[in-house]
């Protein structure tokens, strides 16, 4: 676990997912020799801050996006959220600004105009810098806890299928967490290059009263989006077939890249598949190991038969 601990200690919140791709392009570079197949790798001012890997000819595309939710900081030591980060007196947040390191915590403030929260600091800090949740990562034998598990976690999983990928395409993209996001523009140009029309969402979903720790990972049938029945029936079709541990989502909320790509007006078949994580936008993100291996195992599976 030693890459995804690498992962969460990077600062790439609304401002700096150019630190994460450089990352993952020196990443690419030291470790693409030891894959079966070399991938083609694109990235550039047509594609912003995202980063795209084409394996042999790909029918499928997996989809996991860089940013992490975080605040600004506004006026008078104010925060303003990125995001959905859950607001919790104390937490340690870590930037940097014009006047060096930052270590700072987070204060929740209640009055009778509502809550606020601001940073507690010595100075202020510049206006519009980039907090994120302090890194602070955490294994056992059961698990692994550790903020930005969402979505560095989704991340991980892509570059551990890359590693026997004969065929496919993987999306590192941004601005999933809030908005703008550009993955539509990546989609496009795959299928017009290389006529991919599917799509899998590797991201990390949530442990709800229906999907729980230890249940492999999950499908989801459906979020706010609903994928083509079609597209879903043939992959939990697979899925049974591969013998992976898996269940299966329903929830009338939420989103990921999925929610862009039915939005767009491209012709692409998405499926939201992901581990199931506990305390959700905080510093203590929790996923058990067996659903992260069973989320690479069935990845893996799905990209060689779908």
């Amino acid at each position: 676990m030693e890459l995804l601990k690498q992962l969460t200690e990077i600062r790439a919140a609304a401002s700096d997912e150019g630190a994460m791709k450089a990352f993952l392009l020196n990443y690419v570079k030291e470790n693409a020799s030891n894959w079966n197949v070399q991938p083609q790798v694109f990235e550039g001012r047509q594609f912003q801050d995202c980063l795209i890997l084409v394996f042999g000819k790909p029918r499928t595309a997996i989809y996991a996006h860089m940013d992490s939710i975080g605040f600004s900081t506004g006026y008078d030591k104010e925060l303003i959220k990125i995001g959905g980060p859950r607001l919790i007196d104390g937490i340690e947040l870590v930037g940097s600004d014009s006047h060096g390191e930052i270590e700072t915590e987070l204060m929740v403030i209640e009055s009778d105009e509502g809550k606020s929260i601001q940073y507690v600091f010595d100075r202020e800090i510049d206006r519009g810098t980039i907090l994120t949740f302090k890194p602070n990562f955490r294994e056992t034998n059961e698990y692994v806890q550790s903020p930005y598990l969402d979505n560095r976690l989704g991340m991980w999983n892509a570059l551990k299928v890359a590693e026997t990928m004969e065929n496919g395409a993987i999306v590192f993209g941004t601005y999933e967490e809030h908005g703008g996001n550009t993955v539509a523009n990546c989609a496009r140009f795959l299928m017009d290059e290389f006529g991919v029309y599917q799509a899998l969402i590797s991201d990390i979903t949530w442990v709800t009263n229906g999907v729980g720790h230890g249940g492999g990972v999950a499908v989801s049938m459906r979020d706010s989006g609903l994928p083509r029945r079609s597209y879903l029936n043939r992959i939990i079709d697979l899925a049974k077939a591969s013998g992976v541990k898996f269940q299966l989502e329903v929830e009338s909320a939420g989103g990921s890249d999925g929610g862009v790509l039915q939005k767009s007006s491209l012709p692409i078949d998405w499926c939201f598949i992901g581990a199931a994580e506990d305390n959700v936008h905080t510093p203590d993100e929790k996923v058990f190991k067996s659903d992260i291996d069973s989320m690479v195992a069935l990845y893996k599976y799905l990209m060689d038969h779908l």
